[in-house]
């Protein structure tokens, strides 16, 4: 579903991302670990047309979308969330969701039509799905936190995607957001056969929901595999894990 060739990219001669190529196969849940500075959000940010790469390709099922603008990726079946949360603070969570399908279903720029009794049914439906039914008039910036990250999942939900980037989604979530977070995207994924694609820092999450795991080290993949010969693989112990196991103990 999701393959990036030769990715490449760099800032005043430094190396961000420096070669990367990988794939992701539709309905596939992937994940993208490595240290702070590794190029993660960076790789996120060429697949998703945020920056423009200076040499490599990036294809959606079959299709190539290197270098295209961020909506028309959106358009083509590429949802996405942020590290720092993105949403509407000032609108109700009711709102959030009804604007992501009012522009998803290109009414977003239609001045001369009341949109409050528009996709009501649909936002409704998303709600529900994501857990924030019951809180539609809520203001969104007064949600907590854990909540306000599943409210920016729906809102990359109401774009109707077939590939989902995640980037960190569980960061600064308590143990019990993220016991919550796992079990929403494991079923979401599962409801709508989505292709997922993530990146984060806890590695009990990783471990816990990825079916395959690509190592990023210095802007360059180091070990692309399955959770286990990831975890037993000896450089990404060097490099990321084994340290991370110290800091724990």
């Amino acid at each position: 579903m999701l393959e990036v060739q030769e990715l490449r990219k760099s800032f005043a001669g430094f190396v961000a991302v420096g070669g990367v190529s990988l794939t992701v196969e539709t309905g596939q849940i992937a994940a993208v670990i490595g240290p702070n500075g590794a190029g993660k959000s960076t790789l996120f940010n060429l697949i998703t047309g945020h920056l423009q790469p200076d040499s490599g390709a990036v294809r959606l099922d079959g299709r190539d979308i290197t270098g295209a603008a961020p909506h028309r990726i959106v358009r083509m079946g590429v949802g996405r969330s942020f590290q720092r949360t993105n949403i509407f603070p000032k609108l109700t969570v009711f709102e959030n969701i009804q604007a992501a399908f009012l522009v998803h279903h290109g009414r977003g720029l239609n001045f001369w039509a009341r949109s409050e009794a528009l996709y009501r049914t649909e936002t409704a439906a998303l709600l529900y799905s994501i857990g924030l039914d019951g809180q539609e008039n809520t203001i969104a910036g007064t949600l907590s936190y854990g909540n306000q990250k599943q409210l920016e999942l729906g809102l990359a939900l109401a774009s109707d995607p077939r590939v989902l980037l995640l980037d960190e989604p569980t960061a600064g979530m308590s143990a019990t957001e993220t016991h919550e977070t796992i079990r929403l995207l494991e079923r979401i994924a599962g409801e709508r056969s989505l292709t997922l694609l993530f990146t984060e820092h806890d590695m009990e999450v990783v471990f816990s929901i990825a079916q395959k795991i690509a190592v990023l080290h210095q802007g360059r993949i180091i070990a692309d595999g399955t959770p286990e010969a990831v975890r037993n693989d000896a450089e990404v112990r060097r490099v990321y894990l084994g340290h991370r196991e110290e800091q724990r103990a």
